[in-house]
């Protein structure tokens, strides 16, 4: 969405009644999309852009935008275990990449499994085997190959902070009933899929 970027935006819309509807559209039609009835910072945005251009559809960024913005909120509060443990959330995907597999990986398994860089995960490595939170051997047969793999800091850093994680994500998601959480993790996943067929698309 190209307003929120994760950030609050004023609400200028909905305090002063410029738009008497929730689309801001002539003749009093109400919003399309499931955002007419929101009053979150999404919903502000769009009444905006439908103000400056009513002829087109801003559906798309009820969907997204909220996207966008859950994402933005939700790392914000996730990160805050990782800042207290020195750790980014790039550094945090590499580790957690080593533990949930439960074996060594290549830098090239890493690049796939973190959708990272070859030049960023080399940097990361570097980085947390100086903490001793991963440690490198060389491939007997290959010297160009590195095999990777947790310390046992390592494994109970990430032991740590990953039921502090879900924790939260639980809370958050209780405010939905078991059958909506559902239904949106089934949307979610049809969308996500979609796009990263495309993004493999793009790469082939």
């Amino acid at each position: 969405m190209t307003a929120t970027n994760g950030r609050p935006q004023a609400r200028g819309d909905a305090a002063n009644g410029r738009a008497g509807n929730a689309s801001g559209a002539p003749g009093g039609q109400p919003g399309h999309g499931s955002g007419a009835g929101h009053t979150d910072t999404v919903s502000a945005v769009v009444r905006q852009w439908q103000d400056v251009h009513p002829d087109l559809d801003t559906g798309p960024m009820e969907v997204i935008g909220r996207i966008n913005r859950c994402a933005a909120l939700l790392q914000q509060a996730e990160d805050a275990p990782l800042r207290r443990a020195g750790l980014s959330r790039p550094e945090f995907d590499l580790l957690g990449a080593l533990r949930r597999t439960g074996h060594e990986l290549t830098p090239g398994d890493l690049v796939r499994e973190t959708y990272s860089s070859g030049a960023a995960v080399t940097k990361r490595l570097k980085q947390l085997t100086e903490r001793g939170l991963v440690e490198r051997r060389g491939d007997a047969r290959d010297r160009r190959v590195a095999h990777v793999r947790l310390t046992d800091a390592g494994r109970d850093l990430v032991d740590g902070i990953l039921p502090e994680q879900l924790a939260y994500e639980t809370t958050v998601l209780s405010a939905l009933a078991p059958e909506g959480r559902g239904e949106l993790a089934e949307l979610l996943g049809g969308l996500l899929s979609r796009l990263e067929s495309r993004a493999g698309a793009l790469h082939a």
